[in-house]
């Protein structure tokens, strides 16, 4: 039987892997130039660090309930938050295209720092 501390540190797993393939989606669709490179790093390079928070998670520090087997945890604890984190990033937040970013700073102007 899961506990209720169980429940939410299963919670707090998948919030935060969830959270890394977002992190990590945006990252490479912002650096990579192709159309489809950001998926593909994303799909393969995702579900690896999902693993290693894994190990993390559930072996430096005893978190999360014992799900049963390998199978489950795998779907559960890495498929989930990768599909989730990847729809989060190409469906809810706008394309970088589309992102306006401010003027770079030129290099002559004083910085704040500088003595006046």
């Amino acid at each position: 039987m899961v506990t209720a501390v169980e429940a939410l540190e299963l919670v707090f797993i998948l919030f935060v892997h969830s959270a890394v393939v977002a992190l990590m989606t945006r990252f490479f669709r912002v650096r990579l130039s192709t159309r489809w490179g950001g998926f593909l790093y994303a799909v393969v390079l995702c579900p690896i660090a999902l693993t290693l928070l894994t190990l993390l998670f559930s072996g430096v520090l005893p978190l999360g309930p014992d799900l049963g087997s390998a199978g489950v945890v795998i779907a559960v604890v890495i498929f989930l938050p990768t599909v989730t984190g990847i729809t989060f990033d190409y469906f809810w937040m706008p394309s970088p295209d589309e992102v306006d970013l401010p003027d770079r700073w030129d290099d002559d102007r004083p910085s704040r720092y500088e003595n006046r």
